[in-house]
């Protein structure tokens, strides 16, 4: 399952940043580890609230021009650096494994709603996502897991632009 795949390899990119550096940003204009985890975690909280509202009422009709929207895709791909519409909130800053725990839960929490679901017709449902047109929920999800691998290389990316403790070998 996508979910768990782009969970997992995020994981794996965050396990390389320690903990002294979780909260450091490569350069004033980036990101630290930590805002992005905060990032991704209030994405996919939004995602899945937003889903459980629309579910409560019966899904409205849409026309066929109203369902083409851009590909999931290009939100993997770090081409393009896109402004998040949504503001980052600082108190969900916190410790590395307190961060990951979060990201875990609200995974959880996404995934006991898919399977709570299973039986209904998701594909009915569905709102507009502010770069890629209407998505239904099937592609909300599955923009949730794009949006993870996006999120992935940046990890990767502020893992390798942090600062390098080398110790010398001569000191020693």
């Amino acid at each position: 399952m996508k979910l768990a795949d782009s969970q997992s390899a995020f994981l794996y990119a965050a396990d390389r940043i320690s903990p002294h550096d979780w909260k450091s940003k490569p350069s004033a204009q980036e990101w630290s580890a930590s805002e992005v985890v905060a990032h991704v975690v209030m994405v996919e909280r939004a995602v899945l609230r937003t889903a459980q509202g629309i579910i409560r009422k019966p899904p409205r009709e849409v026309r066929f021009w109203e369902q083409v929207h851009l590909p999931l895709w290009l939100v993997e791909i770090r081409l393009i650096r896109l402004k998040t519409p949504i503001a980052l909130d600082p108190a969900m800053i916190a410790d590395k494994e307190e961060m990951l725990g979060e990201l875990r839960l609200t995974r959880e929490r996404t995934l006991d709603f898919l399977a709570q679901t299973q039986n209904r017709d998701l594909g009915a449902y569905g709102w507009t996502h502010v770069f890629l047109g209407r998505l239904n929920l099937y592609e909300w999800f599955g923009m949730i897991a794009a949006h993870q691998v996006r999120h992935t290389k940046q990890i990767r990316e502020i893992c390798e632009r942090l600062p390098k403790v080398v110790e010398n070998s001569r000191n020693q």
